[in-house]
């Protein structure tokens, strides 16, 4: 057990862009609130590795814990980045930077945390998505994917998020959902879980997306029941950049993203607020 573990939480945060100045001061203010508290990073660090290394080194010098689920703009491949790897070369190198830091990666065994609200398994996921979340009347990926670009609605995913060696995203996201479902299914079913994802498990949290289309890049269909299948006590995620509560089948889903500034400035609470998940707030 950590040092002050038992006066911690578990704090959660995603999307933390800090490829904008105004982002990377958002991090560089993040603090404990006890020496205790662990902090679950839902993804969308940065877009370049050396910005994804930084923030997560800082993070990691603060709380007794990090633990990070990788989310797409982590596995971007831009041509300002000087580390070219693309796909699961680029994940797996971030997994060791990660380890490195002391960071928990998803490659990781799961933590348990047993400070206030505990004991429950927390469990960083890499999922991705394929497709599966198209508008009604739209029945296949091909015809989701003209929709898109013949509105202009394309993810920068199509661009800059490689598959190597997988033929597909939608190849690489079924791996990872049979590689994660055996971890989980392998895990004690005594303990309740925190599940964090950078895409939302289940498809309901996008229902309010201002361009409906978008959410073939949100999630999938095959995990709509992990957090019932699971056990778990809460699920985190971000990638939508609506920052909320929610609750499904009695479990508590919460998206925890910075966002971009130009979002955040529209709104009445001050960016960079650490959403606590264990022990639940009252």
């Amino acid at each position: 057990m950590v040092v002050g573990e038992a006066d911690g939480a578990l704090l959660a945060i995603s999307d933390l862009h800090v490829t904008y100045a105004e982002n990377r001061a958002i991090v560089e203010g993040l603090r404990p609130r006890s020496p205790g508290d662990w902090l679950l990073v839902a993804g969308d660090v940065a877009d370049t590795v050396a910005d994804i290394e930084w923030a997560l080194g800082l993070l990691s010098q603060r709380f007794a814990k990090v633990v990070w689920a990788p989310g797409n703009h982590d596995l971007w491949t831009p041509s300002s980045d000087s580390v070219t790897l693309r796909g699961v070369a680029r994940y797996r190198h971030l997994v060791d930077v990660c380890r490195a830091l002391g960071v928990v990666t998803p490659e990781d065994p799961y933590p348990v945390w047993r400070g206030p609200g505990g004991p429950a398994l927390v469990a960083p996921l890499f999922l991705l998505y394929d497709y599966t979340w198209r508008p009604e009347g739209i029945d296949t990926r091909e015809a989701a994917l003209a929709e898109a670009y013949a509105t202009g609605i394309v993810c920068t995913d199509e661009y800059l998020l490689h598959p190597d060696p997988y033929p597909s995203r939608q190849d690489w996201c079924a791996a990872r959902l049979a590689e994660t479902a055996a971890r989980l299914d392998a895990r004690d079913p005594a303990l309740p879980t925190v599940l964090v994802s950078h895409w939302p498990l289940v498809r309901e949290p996008t229902r309010i997306l201002r361009y409906p289309i978008f959410a073939q890049w949100c999630g999938t269909d095959a995990t709509a029941d992990w957090h019932v299948r699971y056990g778990a006590a809460a699920a985190v995620y971000g990638h939508l950049h609506i920052p909320r509560t929610t609750w499904h089948d009695g479990v508590r889903f919460e998206e925890v993203s910075v966002g971009y500034p130009r979002e955040w400035r529209r709104r009445s609470v001050p960016p960079g607020q650490l959403r606590q998940i264990l022990p639940p707030p009252d």
